[in-house]
């Protein structure tokens, strides 16, 4: 068989012995039972897996004997492909000699004879603890092309007593701005159906739901709250549904099949993988959910050299406080300024280039160009980054610039353009990554920039992967020009077709085919997933970049907004907030703008030579405080989301708490309201019987201790004599009470 993995001799052969429990490495468990073909485990989920005639399954979901969950639906293998504009039956038969498995993979292996094909129904551990993987590839040995239909990426029906009292939370994202949501807990009573999408370019519409972060917590709404988590790593066109029938409660996830239909090129000797989906258990509800799914994206997706770093998650200054006017000299100036102030990066935004797909320093605004600026940076011990929308043409006619009138970039593009179109200051028209020469040229765009700029860092930005294209030639499937539909935003057209998921699937694989291979070459080389704030905060994302813009508005509600909902998701080290200018009356305003952008990787977005000598020198204490002290915490500790979601009007928080270190933080915000001056939060995760001391850092109130039982039961008490001020209150394990 194929290596699935991509690891050379990855695999090892298996023989199922009825009732025989094999102990293998790395935490995980290969067990052939009577109910099983197979049993997969770690110390948090275990899978019992069938693999009865066409339709493999999970046939039972468990956590450490607190809870086990019965699936009642396998997963079909597809009917039919298509041969020649012809719809050919295919009859899967299982290959039990095929099967494979390593300590940390389990494969059932089916061929269908006519057309030939071959297919890998896989489930993989990745860590020792956390979610479980499931893939489906499909190889086609027949020697001639074939088109595939959908096939989903996880398909489970779980079993629940009728009157179970159910919870489902999923994220929005915070493309744009976040909403007056953005977090959702919901009800699933019987007859509850549901539907949420991702893509590549989350632009929200008026009336109709936004996009998702693509993962779904379900949990008993009573007790001890347990229950299950599954998610897509794939930044494409997706989506996830879930739907209760009586005692069923199912769930769908893989690519979004509308618009539709849905089909995919086989290439004869080629193969086809679903996106990857994820599967984990968990108690303790939304929280419990998010911290074990936090640290399996760390570990299992995350880039293990990134993490390494200590100074990740690093303090970011940006250019784009003074927009598109950024030169040399303004350049040179925030270095400066980067360095009195404690900062670890100087990040240029958009504004440097000759022009919209002519990613070459302005000889106006840098006529030494960037390097220079790289190497000052390096000097005085930062690190240097840049905007770039990398996958955008335009009408520069420069050596090296993509321009849409170009006979070979104009089939590239996504559409043709009218004679007189014009780009907006930095967004053009895309081009469509999934052409290999399109992906060839800009693979060595990203890395020409990469080495000629001594980049620490690159941010892609705008509309950067494609969905929905007019071309009959790519790649992906040709539209249905009878259904196809072209809109126009922000200097790109958009094209909306039936083959815009089968665009999207081609697409993103090249960009990370393109990010993958620039991370083998520039091992410590930085990635920050923007794409207009928030568009495209992914799992496929996580794996393929270091952090995420998380909105597109950077004032501190929308920040502390944006960060309350992703972090349920994703690290917090992952996510980043800008802080822009925001009116700072008083010295409380001005640590209440920069704590709503601190909680995780914090970029300043204003000119912070304009603030006052009192402002800097507040500014440079809370940057160091966070290399010393924050940092730490928001690297490693569980996160507990102890307010209602910030409305600026009420009073909001996140707490950490790093039971290892026996240390935590709870950020504290007042809003406008003018009758409350002291709030209380319930928190979390510590032990009862324990005593702890209490640090305020602004002086609001002396030093203390409590109980743990206090603190979980009444609550940590804050008082603010001003609105829109912060607190941050260190929390310190003192011991067992004498």
């Amino acid at each position: 068989m194929g290596n699935v993995s991509g690891k050379p001799g990855s695999w090892k052969s298996i023989t199922i012995v009825t009732g025989l429990a094999v102990t293998l490495g790395g935490g995980a468990r290969l067990v052939a039972a009577n109910s099983c073909a197979a049993k997969l485990a770690n110390s948090d989920v275990s899978l019992c897996l069938q693999n009865n005639g066409a339709e493999p399954r999970i046939a039972s979901i468990s956590a450490r004997k607190q809870l086990e969950l019965e699936n009642k639906v396998g997963e079909s293998l597809p009917a039919t492909v298509e041969v020649n504009g012809a719809s050919v039956a295919v009859q899967w038969k299982l290959q039990p000699h095929l099967g494979e498995a390593d300590s940390r993979h389990v494969v059932f292996v089916y061929e269908a004879a006519e057309p030939h094909l071959r297919l890998h129904w896989v489930w993989e551990s990745r860590a020792s603890s956390g979610a479980m993987e499931h893939y489906i590839e499909v190889e086609n040995l027949s020697g001639k092309e074939l088109w595939l239909p959908m096939i989903d990426s996880l398909r489970l029906a779980v079993h629940y007593a009728t009157g179970a009292s159910l919870e489902h939370v999923y994220v929005e994202k915070g493309s744009n701005t976040p909403s007056d949501h953005g977090t959702h807990n919901e009800a699933i009573a019987n007859g509850y159906i549901w539907t949420g999408t991702s893509s590549t370019y989350a632009l929200p519409q008026p009336g109709q739901p936004r996009e998702i972060i693509p993962a779904e917590f379900v949990f008993e709404r009573e007790g001890a709250q347990r229950g299950w988590y599954a998610g897509i790593e794939f930044s494409g066109r997706t989506r996830i549904s879930l739907e209760r029938k009586g005692d069923e409660l199912g769930t769908v996830l893989g690519l979004n099949p509308d618009p539709g239909p849905y089909r995919t090129r086989l290439t004869a000797g080629g193969s086809f993988k679903t996106p990857t989906a994820f599967l984990g258990v968990f108690s303790g509800g939304a929280d419990g959910a998010a911290n074990q799914l936090r640290p399996w994206v760390r570990n299992v997706l995350g880039n293990p050299l990134t993490w390494k770093d200590a100074h990740y998650p690093l303090l970011v200054n940006n250019s784009w406080g003074s927009g598109m006017q950024v030169d040399e000299k303004l350049a040179l100036r925030m270095i400066g300024d980067s360095k009195d102030l404690g900062l670890e990066m100087f990040h240029i935004d958009a504004g440097w280039f000759r022009g919209v797909g002519d990613w070459y320093p302005s000889p106006t605004k840098f006529p030494h160009g960037l390097a220079p600026i790289a190497d000052a940076a390096h000097k005085v011990g930062l690190r240097f980054g840049i905007w770039v929308d990398w996958t955008q043409a335009a009408l520069d006619t420069e050596p090296g610039a993509l321009n849409v009138n170009d006979e070979k970039v104009r089939d590239w593009l996504v559409t043709d353009l009218p004679p007189d179109w014009k780009p907006e200051e930095f967004k053009g028209q895309t081009v469509d990554l999934g052409v290999p020469a399109a992906h060839d040229y800009l693979a060595n765009e990203v890395k020409r920039m990469v080495d000629d700029y001594h980049l620490d860092m690159i941010e892609h930005d705008g509309y950067l992967v494609a969905q929905g294209c007019v071309r009959d030639d790519h790649p992906h499937a040709p539209p249905n020009r009878s259904t196809m539909n072209v809109k126009h935003d922000w200097g790109s057209s958009f094209v909306i077709a039936s083959n815009s998921t089968d665009v999207s699937y081609h697409a993103v694989n090249a960009y990370y085919d393109i990010y993958e291979k620039t991370r083998r070459e520039h091992p410590g080389l930085l990635f920050e997933i923007c794409n207009d704030g928030g568009r495209m905060v992914d799992f496929g994302s996580a794996a393929h970049g270091d952090y995420f813009s998380i909105t597109d508005t950077y004032d501190p509600l929308s920040n502390r907004r944006a960060f309350y909902d992703t972090s349920y998701m994703l690290p917090a080290a992952m996510l980043e907030s800008y802080v822009e200018k925001w009116p700072v009356p008083h010295t409380e305003n001005f640590l209440y703008m920069l704590r709503s952008g601190m909680m995780g990787w914090l970029t300043i977005m204003t000119d912070t030579t304009a603030w006052t000598p009192e402002q800097h020198k507040i500014a440079a204490e809370e940057f160091e405080l966070y290399k010393q002290q924050l940092r730490p915490l928001i690297r490693d500790a569980s996160l507990y989301h102890v307010s209602a979601r910030p409305d600026g009007v009420h009073w909001d928080g996140i707490q950490y708490w790093d039971s290892s270190r026996g240390k935590g933080l709870v950020f504290t915000f007042r809003g406008t309201t003018p009758d409350e001056d002291h709030h209380s939060y319930i928190l979390r995760g510590l032990d009862p019987a324990r005593n702890y001391k209490l640090h305020f850092q602004d002086g609001s109130a002396p030093d203390a201790a409590e109980k743990g039982s206090r603190l979980m039961e009444q609550g940590l008490e804050v008082h603010l004599a001003k609105p829109l001020s912060s607190e941050l209150v260190f929390v310190e394990d003192a011991g067992s009470p004498k």
